[in-house]
């Protein structure tokens, strides 16, 4: 079932075996058996392809084989998600990395949404005040016009990868500053963002505002101002919150769940986004009870950064619970109507950031940093297919 390409041509002596080639992408999951199609070829033309070899016995072939069902199309990851998205994070420069040919391949090739890595946060889109750079959100936004995915804006506030000049303005400045860039920004990508995290981790684990130069010059309504300048600047892109350890029923998103209720009420959210950066064995058992509470306050959903780490060395223990938890977050999502998609951080292990954040783990995405699938790929492309 998992051949993605054949050229059916005959050897001199008629070998199918090693006249047949394969495109070695996605061969490891092929259930295609040469020498058992060839015993069910027997008392048919094509049971004698040696040297007098015809047209007529090709095409034999080749219908024959269709009839018995032995060549189809190998399964991708956007494919099993329809009706929702599969997305991953992209980088501009492993995009363009013309010695990395694989990364933008898979990328085409299994998935159906993306989220630019940085390019679109403050420090590099608008550098200096009121100058902006969109080339490599560009970059991003075109891949994924070019390959017709659902694209999702990231990020437009947040504490973190803000470009200097910001930690220099006070009160009202700051307020202008906030209010210009997210007009700037969803102005210049208008009608082409699916979503925009409008503001991205906001609270403390405990429930309460965390620290940020936003809050403290312009104050907790900064929050509010941020999604009514999002919604006026492009009303038909759906606008988010996002945040981490959320994912479960607990302080922080009984407190991310009250702010979106008081959003909703004035119209100015759409949806919430769940990081979901989980440690193998440790995701929340209550995580589609708590998308559901979300969903029933009257806003969409989404599985925003999915990646699930582990120490290493991996342990047999966690190489085997590693696809268990990725097969759990995405049947959650699925179990709502209103999780439109799961996207995760990444696609290989090569460019994580999770070593570079959290020193002596990694192992966090569907491919190894070879390019490998691995089990976790599986288990969630079965788990999406899944009925």
């Amino acid at each position: 079932m998992a051949i993605n390409s054949m050229n059916l041509a005959l050897s001199k002596d008629g070998d199918l075996e090693s006249a047949c080639s394969f495109s070695p992408q996605y061969e490891q999951a092929s259930s295609f058996n040469l020498k058992k199609f060839r015993r069910k070829c027997k008392g048919n033309p094509c049971a004698n392809l040696k040297n007098g070899r015809s047209d007529l016995q090709i095409v034999c072939v080749l219908i024959l084989a269709i009839s018995l069902g032995v060549f189809s199309r190998a399964p991708v990851l956007k494919q099993a998600a329809i009706p929702r998205y599969v997305g991953a994070a992209l980088g501009q420069g492993h995009l363009q990395n013309a010695t990395d040919p694989n990364f933008r391949t898979i990328a085409a090739i299994e998935y159906s949404g993306a989220t630019p890595e940085n390019e679109m946060k403050w420090e590099i889109i608008e550098p200096f005040q009121n100058v902006f750079n969109f080339t490599p959100g560009d970059v991003i936004r075109d891949f994924s016009r070019a390959h017709d995915f659902t694209l999702r804006g990231h990020t437009l506030v947040w504490h973190n990868q803000l470009a200097p000049f910001v930690s220099t303005l006070n009160g009202t400045d700051l307020l202008h500053a906030m209010t210009n860039h997210i007009t700037k920004v969803m102005t210049h990508y208008k009608g082409q963002i699916f979503a925009w995290d409008v503001v991205n981790e906001a609270l403390n684990d405990d429930g309460t505002l965390g620290p940020s130069p936003f809050l403290t010059q312009i104050g907790p309504s900064y929050i509010e101002t941020a999604f009514r300048t999002a919604r006026a600047a492009d009303p038909h892109a759906k606008l988010y919150i996002n945040d981490f350890n959320t994912e479960g029923i607990n302080n922080k998103s009984d407190a991310l769940l009250a702010i979106v209720k008081n959003l909703k009420k004035e119209n100015l959210i759409d949806g919430v986004g769940f990081q979901s950066h989980f440690i193998v064995g440790e995701v929340p058992t209550d995580l589609q009870a708590n998308l559901q509470r979300f969903v029933d306050a009257g806003v969409q959903v989404a599985i925003t950064e999915l990646d699930v780490r582990t120490t290493l060395p991996v342990t047999q223990a966690a190489a085997e619970q590693h696809p268990k938890d990725f097969a759990f977050v995405v049947n959650a999502c699925k179990a709502i109507s209103d999780c439109v998609g799961v996207t995760t951080w990444g696609i290989t292990d090569l460019y994580s950031w999770i070593p570079g954040t959290f020193p002596g783990m990694g192992f966090g995405l569907l491919w190894d940093d070879s390019y490998v699938k691995k089990p976790a790929y599986f288990s969630v492309l079965e788990t999406l297919e899944a009925h």
